[in-house]
């Protein structure tokens, strides 16, 4: 492909690179830079891409895409932001394939995966096309389900991802927006039809230092979009409605003021019911997800659907078949006469939400076991600590990813939000242990949550995944006991 064809929507300061140039790649690395490829130098957060030009050169680099002035000899193009640019001329490499699709975005706190799940549903039982999906538990094209390592991927495998879907005939892509992907520009270029706002609380602030630069950085995506979605029952629902131009459905559960909004929410042990209302329409909902939280996501997922042109109806009667999502309030098969429940919870509000979820249907001790991650947020550790005690009858703390840091040290800080606590606490550093001890020591009726890992089958030590599937190890200990 010639270079120019590439560039064609870059902001170019400075260009010395002949137009003409025939290019065989992109690429940020320059351990992967191979002959006539465009090597773009990005400022990461521990290392600057701008180091590596002369050596990406060497290797065969064709153009250098930069932000600052290179050696004369060096073809380059100068530009503002080196991600923005990685952003667009992947696009261009990929040949622009969210413009091929309805693209769905979904940001916030908590609730995107779950969100993204139910429109996928609801998408592809009303219009039985196929449905391409980016998130956090994996993507998926169609029914091809994909492994992934992160909620939103770097902006070349994004592209690169679309580009499959496209070509597979996907006529909709529903994606989870993560603030660090709209930090880092990985999905710029892309206008998306329909964007949604979920939720914002405490997470994130080791990236993004305060909630003020999270908020913005979320709100950032209400600028890339054709229509939007916004939960008026977040306390940030003001500031991210300020400035937006396009067209708003507001949703609420508290409120009847809003463009969509419900009556009469009925609480299960395994799910919720409610009436939606929108406008002169009205519509059942049952959902097989318990907790009011899935009242919030059912009304983001018929939110945008709705703005997508699935009727209200429509959107009801599909989510009556919608399933739960693979470590979202997950009940784990036990011979016993309790309950194990698995919940990627890793964030104040969302461990409150389920804790609370879970108090209606305890008839003995709610038992929560988690730990927090290493190397991310350290002030929500304390406030995780009080939110556990405050809202259940046992905590067990241990490690969940503590990756280059010290479990003990992560525990210490968890455990600072529990002085004072009545409720009774166990450290156990040990998460494999945590669990054999909360099993033994589970009673009649006892609900006991697993938090904090949800579908992960691994946990991060240092710079290694080690495997760790708590399904596998709740199945095998109570194996085991039961051949003692």
């Amino acid at each position: 492909m010639k270079l120019y064809e590439l560039i064609k929507k870059l902001p170019v300061l400075e260009m010395t690179a002949d137009k003409e140039t025939e290019v065989t790649g992109i690429c940020s690395d320059s351990r992967k830079v191979s002959s006539g490829c465009i090597f773009v130098a990005i400022k990461g957060l521990t290392s600057d891409g701008h180091r590596f030009i002369r050596n990406a050169v060497k290797d065969g680099a064709s153009v250098i895409i930069c932000e600052e002035k290179c050696e004369e000899r060096i073809p380059y193009i100068r530009v503002p932001n080196s991600r923005n640019a990685m952003a667009l001329v992947s696009a261009a490499w990929f040949g622009y394939p969210a413009e091929r699709m309805n693209m769905i975005g979904v940001t916030g706190t908590s609730g995107k995966t779950t969100s993204t799940h139910l429109i996928r549903h609801i998408l592809q039982s009303t219009t039985h096309q196929r449905i391409g999906m980016i998130g956090t538990n994996g993507n998926y094209i169609g029914e091809e389900f994909i492994h992934t390592e992160y909620t939103t991927p770097d902006s070349y495998e994004l592209h690169a991802l679309l580009r499959r879907m496209a070509d597979a005939g996907c006529s909709t892509v529903v994606m989870e927006v993560s603030s660090h992907s709209l930090a880092q520009d990985r999905v710029d270029g892309i206008c998306f039809d329909v964007a949604a706002f979920t939720n914002l609380s405490q997470d994130h602030l080791d990236f993004h230092h305060n909630m003020e630069e999270y908020a913005r950085t979320k709100k950032h995506l209400f600028s890339m979009c054709k229509k939007a979605c916004i939960n008026l029952d977040d306390a940030y629902a003001k500031y991210m409605m300020q400035g937006i131009s396009c067209p708003v459905m507001t949703t609420s559960i508290e409120r009847k003021d809003t463009d969509l909004y419900v009556k009469d929410i009925h609480l299960s042990a395994s799910s919720v019911s409610f009436e939606a209302v929108c406008g002169e329409e009205n519509a059942a909902v049952q959902l097989a997800i318990p907790g009011l939280f899935s009242v919030h996501n059912a009304l983001t997922a018929i939110s945008v659907c709705m703005q997508a042109g699935i009727s209200l109806q429509q959107c009801a009667e599909a989510l009556s078949s919608a399933k739960g999502v693979k470590g979202r309030v997950e009940t784990v098969p036990v011979p016993g006469d309790y309950t194990v429940v698995i919940d990627y919870s890793h964030k104040p509000d969302a461990l409150e939400n389920v804790l609370k979820t879970l108090r209606p249907i305890t008839k003995g001790r709610l038992i929560v076991l988690f730990g927090c991650g290493g190397d991310r947020d350290r002030e929500k550790r304390p406030v995780m600590g009080k939110v556990a005690s405050e809202n259940s009858d046992l905590v067990v703390v241990t490690s969940d990813n503590p990756r280059t840091e010290q479990p003990e040290k992560i525990i210490e800080e968890i455990t600072a939000g529990l002085t004072g606590s009545k409720t009774p606490y166990h450290v156990i550093c040990d998460r494999v242990e945590a669990i054999h001890w909360v099993l033994d020591n589970a009673h009649k009726d006892d609900v006991i949550l697993l938090a904090g890992k949800g579908h992960e089958d691994y946990q991060v030590i240092g710079h290694e995944k080690h495997h760790m599937d708590e399904r596998e190890i709740v199945a095998d200990y109570l194996k085991e006991k039961s051949v003692l």
